[in-house]
């Protein structure tokens, strides 16, 4: 019965957790660590810990002497990366095992599960201000912009060829405004999503046939699939609107000629929960990550780029990624992007279907 409840305790702890023997071997680790590490405890113990773990600080000589004085050790906000993904902000939390000299256990918490609350209330605020926006715009602005280029058309009718430019560039206005009107609405009006079990897979296929037969045509896009991946629960085409727009940025973003890299990446991750304000939490496992090898986003609107009307193309409205970041929101899921010239990442967490088990 005790050993029952060890094990219990050991595969609820909600975050990444590894036992490490005197040598530096991992010598247990719970499922959270194996989902972070994307990979089964089975072939992962008994490897050394640091080949696993890529920590950007000098932690093995205080990893050493903490072991050697029996004390913890703390490290906060340094990046861990895996192998298989970016980098993640992390805290280590390092402490003896009690009766077994030389063991330490290691928790490490991603920092930016943590935060995900406040991006998702932002989120879901920037959607109902333009929601509000769109309904106005529609109007209060969008049948006095049909009367301004109904009388341009008429007043070029009596125009030299000298003066047609200046109607010419009325004409073109307002309907780049009226085209500006039309996305609004439709980031206004957008259904919540009709959520059942959808084959992540089926979805990426679609976009990307979708894409190499038209704008993604001078791009080259690699499949990166688990094979193993559930059903998530979701709306088949409001996700395949989201992927259609991340691909579409990333082919748009490549050189016109020389094009460019996309890779599209799923994997599993046991670890990743979503907080809520209630308290409360959900789990979002299925990972999707689309990674191209473009210029990356300005620095000045990295942090804003999903909110809505924020672009860093010329001439570019900002709702599409604003619309993107609502799909996701209204699926009770999560999307994040890390950026540097070269390496553009941006990755979709979603929730399981119901009765869909990690093979």
């Amino acid at each position: 019965m005790k050993r029952e409840l060890e094990l219990q305790l050991w595969s609820s702890i909600p975050v990444p957790a590894m036992l490490i023997d005197e040598g530096d071997l991992i010598a247990d680790m719970n499922p959270a660590a194996e989902g972070f590490l994307n990979n089964s405890a089975k072939w992962l113990v008994g490897q050394p810990v640091w080949d696993r773990l890529a920590v950007d600080a000098p932690i093995e000589e205080s990893f050493a002497k903490a072991r050697a004085n029996g004390t913890p050790l703390f490290v906060n906000d340094v990046d861990v990366g895996t192998g298989h993904r970016a980098p993640l902000s992390c805290s280590l939390q390092i402490a003896p095992v009690q009766g077994q000299p030389g063991w330490m256990m290691m928790l490490v918490s991603p920092r930016e599960l943590a935060g995900r609350i406040t991006r998702s209330n932002s989120v879901k605020s920037a959607a109902k201000s333009a929601i509000g926006m769109a309904e106005m715009l529609a109007h209060e602005i969008k049948n006095p912009l049909a009367g301004i280029t109904g009388a341009a058309q008429l007043l070029s009718m009596n125009l030299g060829s000298e003066d047609l430019e200046f109607t010419d560039l009325i004409v073109a206005e307002t309907r780049r405004i009226l085209k500006l009107l039309e996305q609004v609405e439709q980031f206004g009006n957008l259904s919540p999503p009709e959520k059942k079990a959808v084959n992540i897979h089926d979805v990426l296929d679609r976009a990307r046939r979708s894409a190499v037969l038209g704008f993604g045509g001078h791009m080259k896009i690699i499949e990166d699939y688990d094979p193993s991946l559930p059903h998530a629960l979701g709306d088949p085409d409001q996700l395949l609107q989201v992927i259609l727009n991340l691909l579409k940025n990333a082919s748009e973003a490549a050189d016109a000629k020389e094009g460019g890299t996309i890779r599209l990446h799923t994997f599993y991750e046991h670890s990743f929960r979503l907080r809520r304000a209630d308290g409360s939490g959900q789990t979002l496992p299925l990972q999707i990550e689309i990674i191209d090898d473009g210029p990356g986003l300005p620095e000045e609107i990295k942090a804003d780029i999903f909110d809505p009307f924020v672009s860093g193309k010329e001439n570019g409205t900002g709702l599409g990624l604003a619309l993107v970041s609502k799909i996701i929101s209204d699926h009770d899921g999560w999307i994040t992007v890390d950026s540097a010239p070269g390496r553009t990442v941006f990755r979709i967490s979603l929730p399981r279907a119901p009765g869909e088990p990690k093979e």
